[in-house]
C-alpha cells in the first residue's frame, strides 16, 4: 500500500475490524456487481469508495430518464448509454485506483459460472427471480459468496447466501421457481430505499472480504420503511433445495 492509499483509506483503517490487513483484503478482492440500477449504484460506489481492488460491472441494459430518481451511479448526461459503462465513468472518477471491467450485455451461462469463478463475492443486483436463481446456482456451485438484495414499493430485504458454509441455505431455498416478479416499472419505489438496501449490501460484502463481524448468512432482514422498521428472519437450510442437493451430491 503506498502513501496515497494509505491516506484514501485513513478512515477506516483506524478501525480494528479493518486495520491494514483488511484494507490490503479489500485491495486484493474481485467482486462481481450483476445489476447497476438502483441496487447497484449504492453497491458499486461504496465498494469502489472503500478500495475494492478490482469490481466487475454487468448490465445490459440503457440509462432511462425515469432510472435518475434512484439510480444515482449514472447522470443525465448518460440517458441512452449502457448502464455498466455509465457506473465505470462514475467509479472512476470517484476512485481510480480501482480496477473497473464491464460486461455490457446479458450473461449466457457458462459466461455466468466463468466470471462468478473468478470473484470473491457476487453482488446480486438484479430485479427478476430467473436470473437471481441462475446467479445463485453458480455461486452455489462454485461456493462463492453471494450477497442479495430486493426493494419494491417501500419495502426491501437483504441477505447473505453463503455455500462455504455447509449449514448456510442458498437463495433456491428461500423462493420457489414459480415466485412472480414485481418490477419498479409496475410497481413503483421510493428511491432511498433502494439507497438503504444497497448501502446494507455493500457493507455486508465488506464484511466478508474482510473477515469481521457476523455476516447475514442465514438471516433475512426485512425493511418496512413506511414505519422504519426492521425484522429479522432466521433462514434453514431446505435439504429438498434441487440447488443445494445437487452442489451436495456432485
Amino acid at each position: 500500500m503506498n502513501d496515497e492509499q494509505l491516506l484514501r483509506y485513513s478512515r477506516q483503517i483506524m478501525l480494528p475490524d479493518v486495520d491494514l490487513d483488511g484494507q490490503d483484503k479489500l485491495l486484493a478482492a474481485r467482486v462481481l456487481i450483476i445489476g447497476l440500477g438502483g441496487l447497484g449504484s449504492p453497491v458499486a460506489m461504496y465498494l469502489a469508495a472503500a478500495g475494492v481492488g478490482h469490481l466487475t460491472l454487468v448490465d445490459f441494459d440503457a440509462v432511462d430518464l425515469t432510472n435518475l430518481q434512484r439510480q444515482i451511479v449514472h447522470t443525465t448526461a448518460r440517458i441512452g448509454m449502457n448502464k455498466a459503462a455509465s457506473a465505470a465513468q462514475t467509479l472512476r472518477e470517484l476512485n481510480p485506483g480501482v480496477k473497473i471491467e464491464t460486461i455490457e450485455k446479458l450473461l449466457a451461462t457458462d459466461e455466468l459460472v466463468a466470471q462468478v469463478k473468478l470473484a470473491t463475492v457476487v453482488v446480486d443486483c438484479t430485479d427478476n427471480f430467473q436470473t437471481r436463481f441462475a446467479i445463485n446456482a453458480a455461486c452455489v456451485a462454485a461456493k462463492v459468496p453471494l450477497v442479495s438484495g430486493a426493494a419494491i414499493r417501500l419495502e426491501g430485504q437483504v441477505a447473505v447466501f453463503d455455500a462455504r458454509a455447509e449449514t448456510s441455505p442458498c437463495y433456491r431455498c428461500l423462493y420457489e421457481e414459480d415466485s412472480d416478479d414485481l418490477t419498479c416499472a409496475a410497481n413503483g419505489v421510493l428511491a432511498p430505499l433502494v439507497g438503504i438496501i444497497g448501502s446494507m449490501q455493500a457493507l455486508e460484502t465488506i464484511k466478508l472480504i474482510c473477515g469481521f463481524g457476523s455476516s447475514l448468512a442465514g438471516r433475512l432482514l426485512l425493511l418496512d420503511a413506511r414505519h422504519s422498521q426492521w425484522r429479522e428472519l432466521k433462514l434453514p437450510k431446505d435439504h429438498n433445495c434441487p440447488v443445494c442437493s445437487q452442489c451436495a451430491s456432485a
